[in-house]
């Protein structure tokens, strides 16, 4: 206790459990020493000025979080159109028309632009402890297949200066598993997405297992890319870790958040000295599957 910074009072503390003060108190201590009062006073001052600043940061990380939320969701709105009008414009055109490759242009830039804003969002999600699994059981393999295939497409359209092929190592068991389909295919898209921006010639493997202790399930993505920057590898799941130009270093931060809310594990390397490129992977417990 300070008093009018002419007197102090400290009192210790020595059993809280006790009923009463006498109890409860050790040693006290008062002084009127102009030195020892202003100690105790100016210790009292930073320990509220901090309280008000952590106050104001509060408040205005809310405002930054709302911000950013609402113009996101803003930027939803004509993305949408953008996208649907181009596909409509594109297929109208014939191919090796120079207006063609114009609506191209159009529509990868949008995607990207889609891409940033779902990103933004799910991020908004993570930080507020709302990101919702909306679970169901589904076929892990029969999904993968399919965006193996999807991707296969998307190569061959907009990476043609690329040598890559995308291969699904199936085991051809079918494997079920219980999970938020949209969320984990969320995951799969962002590795392989990863993987053929890095990855100018050679294959990349999907494959699916279920662990040699069989209680949980393994999907990894490995490239014959330029494999994981080493100033990245540290602060690989974090927050913009990238040092490429065409991505924000959102996905796999937003990846680990899923995979971890799934009771899962995530992880990445580098394929040196065995090989070229990079693996990254993802586990998800089976207890929580039906395979």
């Amino acid at each position: 206790m300070i008093a009018d910074k002419k007197y102090s009072l400290t009192v210790e503390l020595k059993d809280d459990s006790k009923q009463t003060s006498t109890g409860a108190i050790g040693l006290a201590t008062y002084s009127d020493s102009p030195s020892t009062v202003l100690s105790y006073a100016s210790i009292f001052e930073s320990l509220w000025t901090q309280t008000e600043l952590y106050q104001k940061l509060k408040e205005l990380n809310k405002l930054k979080d709302e911000f950013v939320n609402i113009a996101a969701h803003e930027l939803r709105t004509p993305i949408q159109p953008i996208l649907g009008l181009a596909e409509i414009l594109r297929s109208k055109l014939k191919d090796g028309e120079e207006e063609k490759e114009y609506v191209n242009v159009i529509i990868r830039n949008a995607k990207r632009l889609q891409r940033l804003t779902e990103d933004i969002l799910d991020v908004t999600r993570i930080e507020s402890n709302s990101l919702g699994l909306k679970k169901e059981l589904f076929n892990l393999s029969e999904m993968i297949s399919s965006a193996v295939s999807d991707y296969n497409n998307q190569a061959a359209e907009e990476h043609k200066d690329t040598n890559i092929k995308l291969e699904f190592v199936d085991s051809k068991e079918a494997i079920f598993i219980e999970a938020d389909k949209g969320r984990i295919s969320q995951v799969i898209s962002n590795f392989l997405n990863n993987a053929i921006k890095l990855t100018n010639e050679g294959t990349v493997s999907v494959a699916a297992e279920v662990s040699n202790n069989n209680n949980e399930i393994v999907v990894s993505v490995s490239d014959t890319g330029s494999g994981i920057d080493s100033q990245i590898l540290p602060r690989l799941f974090t927050k913009f870790a990238t040092k490429s130009d065409s991505g924000t270093g959102l996905g796999l931060y937003i990846s680990k958040s899923i995979i971890e809310a799934h009771g899962g594990r995530i992880w990445g390397k580098s394929n040196y000295p065995e090989g070229k490129g990079a693996t990254f992977a993802f586990s998800l417990p089976l207890d929580r599957a039906d395979s």
